[in-house]
């Protein structure tokens, strides 16, 4: 009996490693990114909840909110 693409590639695409597996992995990534970027003093990009605008932290501390550049008029 022949398997569809999608049975066949299930666990393939993922490596039989669960989701939840595959979202700590991804979270770890980010984390050691993150870290690597503040050794080599450049910035991160974050999202303020609060006041709903993306934001770029810099290793020491400080914040520099991205202005909105899109053009409004047509």
């Amino acid at each position: 009996m022949k398997e569809t693409y999608e049975e066949a590639n299930e666990l393939d695409s993922t490596c039989g490693i669960s989701d939840e597996e595959l979202t700590e992995r991804f979270k770890a990534s980010i984390r050691i990114d993150d870290e690597i970027r503040k050794i080599k003093g450049l910035p991160v990009a974050r999202y303020d909840v609060e006041l709903k605008k993306a934001y770029l932290e810099y290793p020491d501390g400080r914040r520099k909110y991205v202005s909105d550049t899109r053009n409004t008029t047509s």
